[in-house]
């Protein structure tokens, strides 16, 4: 049973400013620590469900937080940037479920380091007209793949946000929201066992397997910047609702690939902190 495993860092346990994850930061060193220890539950979560293939996608910024020596050693990963698939780089068909851990709720959301992801340069995102963040689109990419997301770690807040995509998924809150930079800290210990428990009985359940999809999706993305949205009119598909929102149909997961040149571009383009 090979189980593929996309690991964020803003819904990591303990975790709660941009100090926390990103290079450089005063906690950085801690937090991808933190980011190791709870994949590493996760991990073991799945191999007492009888799991033996288990890759793990560092999905988080740099896409080098989780040092390969921290990493338990039952499990592959994939590390560094650029990957054509981002967060959800490796994920074919041939998986038989998807882990999300340290996911965090979309731009507007009052969850800890809320975002969609690139800071504050995406103001809001849609999917076929539904409001969609990471989560969403990792689930309706993989659900395109004939693969289920069944489990998934982070606030509050992003657990709400998986359960209202879809209320099958098991969710893990290792902390509580109180604003977008403060929460009430579950204990390490208690959220890790958390973790594992819930990965274990996750994956022991069988889940059944969505329908592989070819129908092509509409996303559709609102920018801070009139200048990205303007430049991304020249990708031939691309079209225009106002000077800052733009829209794309495509099969998933080509849309998802689509959308990461859409985010080189915006890159290339603007130079915005990811949490002001």
């Amino acid at each position: 049973m090979p189980i593929y495993l996309s690991a964020d860092m803003e819904g990591i346990t303990g975790l709660v400013d941009a100090d926390d994850v990103q290079p450089g930061g005063r906690d950085y060193e801690r937090g991808r620590s933190m980011m190791a220890e709870d994949v590493n539950a996760a991990v073991r979560g799945a191999l007492a469900a009888g799991v033996t293939d288990i890759l793990v996608n560092d999905a988080h910024g740099t896409m080098r937080n989780l040092l390969p020596e921290a990493l338990h050693p039952a499990a592959r990963l994939v590390r560094g940037k650029p990957k054509r698939l981002g967060m959800l780089e490796g994920l074919t068909g041939e998986y038989d479920a998807v882990l999300c851990v340290g996911y965090h709720s979309r731009a507007g959301a009052l969850g800890v380091l809320s975002h969609s992801f690139m800071g504050h340069e995406i103001e809001d995102m849609w999917l076929d007209g539904r409001p969609v963040g990471e989560i969403g689109l990792a689930h309706a990419t993989a659900a395109a793949l004939g693969v289920p997301v069944v489990a998934l770690t982070g606030d509050d807040a992003a657990c709400a946000e998986m359960t209202e995509w879809d209320a099958s998924v098991a969710t893990v809150p290792v902390k509580y929201a109180r604003d977008r930079f403060a929460a009430e800290l579950r204990p390490e210990a208690e959220a890790r066992e958390a973790i594992e428990e819930t990965v274990r009985r996750a994956l022991s359940a069988a889940p059944p397997r969505p329908t592989p999809s070819t129908a092509e999706a509409t996303l559709t993305v609102r920018w801070q910047s009139a200048s990205v949205a303007a430049t991304l009119l020249g990708i031939p598909g691309v079209t225009a609702d106002d000077a800052r929102t733009v829209r794309a149909s495509d099969r998933l997961p080509a849309l998802y690939r689509q959308f990461g040149v859409w985010m080189r571009v915006a890159s290339s383009l603007t130079n915005q902190p990811p949490y002001c």
